[in-house]
């Protein structure tokens, strides 16, 4: 990857969505304009909450078959479910770095089953952690919520660790996770993230379309003053 094609991607979290209707959900953030889409899935273990698995991911794939999809891996054993997401069609595979011993390990894995690594920390984590797996992942989450439910608030102290990646690797897929929306983006976008995950703030929005629009004008002036500097 070069700056020149460092972008901004707007990947909207389909968890705050109708999980009834999760295919018109999903097709309706993508004719907005969605960039990518963001599939939370959570154990119930490395996080209280409970969401879906590949079974699930691999029926909506069924169904859309150019968009790219990435699973938010909330769960204690990543590992254990590389090889049935991979064959639902996922293209990358983001895992939390916390429950995980060898990390390496299960990067290789990832990539040996074809799919991009993104490695994810929780807020608690201290970015230096993540920071030893870059050069073997394609992206670095920074949550800025604690991992497990939707609508939580954003923390803006996280920033300094998005500022921190960003200036020591500024080719780097960087992405925010949590309480992203209109009113937290220029913030995000300031300190060098160029993948926004927004789930209450776009499935909420009276225009999709629009609040996808100006997440990426954010993101994508902040690259465009970067690469200028």
């Amino acid at each position: 990857m070069t700056s020149r094609n460092l972008r901004a991607l707007i990947g909207p979290s389909i968890l705050n969505s109708d999980l009834s209707k999760l295919y018109e959900e999903s097709q309706k953030l993508l004719d907005n304009g969605a960039d990518y889409l963001h599939l939370d899935v959570m154990d119930g273990h490395f996080v209280p909450n409970l969401t879906f698995g590949h079974p699930i991911v691999k029926c909506l794939r069924s169904k859309i078959n150019n968009a790219f999809f990435e699973t938010h891996m909330m769960v204690s054993n990543p590992e254990q479910w590389i090889v049935p997401m991979a064959d639902a069609g996922v293209n990358q595979y983001t895992f939390h770095i916390e429950p995980v011993t060898n990390v390496e390990e299960v990067c290789r894995k990832i990539k040996e089953n074809g799919m991009k690594v993104g490695v994810a920390i929780k807020p608690g984590t201290p970015v230096a952690e993540v920071e030893k797996y870059v050069n073997i992942s394609d992206m670095v989450l920074i949550m800025t919520v604690e991992p497990g439910f939707g609508g939580q608030k954003f923390m803006e102290d996280q920033m300094a660790k998005v500022q921190y990646l960003r200036d020591n690797y500024p080719l780097l897929d960087i992405e925010v996770d949590g309480g992203v929306g209109p009113a937290t983006i220029d913030c995000c976008a300031k300190a060098g993230a160029n993948m926004i995950v927004s789930g209450t703030a776009v499935i909420g929005a009276q225009d999709q379309s629009a609040t996808i629009k100006l997440l990426r004008n954010s993101v994508q002036e902040a690259i465009n003053k970067n690469q200028q500097n």
